[in-house]
């Protein structure tokens, strides 16, 4: 069987097509953002997510390239294919460092698409070069003007804020043309990862529709579910022989491992296209989204945050508390949210509040190490050891050996790094036995007060009691004075009772004691 190429790295819409290759038709989606006399929209997607491939597309149709779309639904559609001059900027081509290096980057830009249509241009800044690069080709038709990554030199800079903020600027500048000379404009699109809000970077384009979680666009980018199985039956099949696996049990590893991202209240599913491809391409399960990028920042916010990680897990939020933010007021929830490493799961009409999460497994546990990593300085490369080490320890209450792989794991964190807060401890305890796959609750809830940890296996419970440079026989007491234990004796298994003492000058666990229920 000759399969149709997998599209791994095409962001043309042309060389795509012409190339032969796998094509999953959003077409009927790009269509509700076309068929109106006038469209200025804003869309938001996590990397990868093909918004350079959706720009490539309305480009190849603006020009009127109606043959390109043979096959597709676009090309019988009532769709009119009426030719328009576009203007299309991507700046996530050049790295851009400083204000005045976007000042000039934006003209080298409009200077490219001005030498498209053969035209001069004049200006004595970006935004004077824009305007008339607008009118001149406003003489050819209504003019489309499409930004890929429009937050990108923000993006960049965004750990200087006072940097940012004067590109900022820059950037309002550009976009308050495309309001100034809107009878010359037919569509516009501007893409990117995340969303600052209209008082900042769009606070000219009061008629932006942002679409990022509109319902109507929930599948314009990503593949759904029927997707997937109408488009890659085949690569599923071979898939299936080589593993050894049924296809209905292939399909449900492989939603597990990448479906899950949703954008709208109604909670569309989708796969990110970037790890699907690769998927079933190389047919390993691996973490290839993740590792084409690494969320270096966000890992650095969350931490100078003191976040509490466990919350991410089922994390209530409205939606002006995802929708947006500002540079001066980075908020961990929309950065999380808007660069998909958590997503939409639920929403609530009466409360108007969405559940948010994880969207899969490979985004939870990859994100879930490099946490690990951040804060502990564990090599990542050795995390999977240390982690089995441990869990073979717990599973089998080898409780010397735990706290000594445990105080290995301690000693590697560098001194910078450790903060002298009973909850920072907590943390790495909590990534550890998240990584390892166990299921922990962090400051559990009873009748009688919280207890720091709680982890179940089929086999045992395990309650945690840590102290900061304490006592553990404080710790065990305050389990056994408070009952801590007592809503676990019902289950029919061990019940095993720890006091942990972490003490701050040798960075590692001082003491322990054990009992059991």
């Amino acid at each position: 069987m000759t399969l149709k190429p997998l599209p791994i790295g095409i962001q043309t819409f042309r060389d795509l097509i012409q190339g032969g290759y796998l094509y999953v038709d959003k077409t009927r989606w790009i269509y509700n953002l076309v068929r109106y006399p006038k469209g200025v929209y804003f869309l938001s997607r996590p990397r990868r997510f093909g918004k350079s491939l959706l720009i490539s597309t309305l480009d190849e149709i603006f020009q009127g390239n109606r043959e390109l779309f043979k096959g597709l639904w676009l090309y019988d559609s009532p769709y009119q294919w009426q030719t328009h001059p576009v203007i299309r900027v991507d700046f996530s081509l050049k790295q851009v460092g400083s204000a005045a290096d976007l000042k000039q980057t934006i003209s080298w830009y409009l200077e490219q698409q001005a030498q498209r249509y053969q035209l001069t241009l004049a200006g004595a800044d970006y935004i004077q070069q824009f305007a008339n690069l607008i009118q001149q080709l406003s003489a050819q038709g209504q003019v489309v003007i499409l930004v890929d990554e429009y937050d990108k030199p923000l993006l960049d800079n965004i750990e200087d804020i006072e940097e940012a903020r004067r590109i900022r600027d820059v950037l309002k500048g550009f976009y308050i043309v495309i309001k100034a000379l809107d009878a010359h404009v037919r569509f516009v699109l501007l893409t990117g990862v995340s969303k600052f809000s209209r008082v900042g970077v769009f606070s000219g384009l009061n008629n932006l529709n942002d679409i990022t979680i509109d319902s109507q666009y929930a599948a314009l980018l990503g593949i759904t579910q029927e997707e997937v199985d109408a488009c890659f039956a085949d690569y599923l099949e071979e898939f299936a022989v080589e593993s050894g696996l049924p296809v209905v049990e292939l399909r449900a590893k492989i939603r597990f491992w990448y479906n899950g991202f949703c954008f709208s209240r109604r909670c569309v599913s989708v796969y990110n296209p970037f790890s699907l491809l690769l998927l079933l391409q190389k047919r390993e399960f691996q973490n290839y989204w993740f590792e084409s990028g690494t969320p270096t920042f966000l890992l650095k916010l969350l931490k100078q945050q003191d976040y509490n990680l466990p919350i991410l897990e089922k994390l209530e939020a409205s939606e002006l508390a995802f929708s947006a933010y500002e540079i001066d007021t980075l908020d961990v929830i929309p950065l999380l949210f808007q660069t998909g490493y958590l997503t939409i799961k639920s929403y609530s009409e009466r409360f108007e509040t969405y559940i948010l999460s994880y969207p899969n497994y490979e985004v939870r546990r990859a994100f879930l190490f490099y946490l690990l990593s951040s804060y502990s300085s564990v090599k990542l490369s050795m995390a999977g050891s240390v982690l089995k080490q441990l869990e073979r320890a717990l599973l089998e209450a080898d409780w010397p050996r735990f706290f000594d792989v445990l105080n290995s794991l301690l000693a590697s964190i560098s001194y910078e790094l450790h903060i002298k807060q009973e909850k920072y401890y907590q943390t790495i305890f909590y990534l550890i036995f998240k990584l390892i796959g166990l299921e922990i609750q962090a400051e559990a809830r009873t009748n009688q007060g919280r207890i720091d940890a709680v982890i179940e296996t089929g086999e045992a419970v395990y309650l945690f009691e840590f102290k900061l440079s304490g006592s553990t026989a404080e710790a065990l007491a305050q389990i056994e004075t408070r009952a801590y234990f007592t809503p676990y004796l019902s289950k029919g298994k061990p019940v095993h009772l720890l006091g942990v003492n972490f003490e701050m000058e040798s960075h590692s666990v001082a003491e322990w004691q054990a009992a059991r229920r």
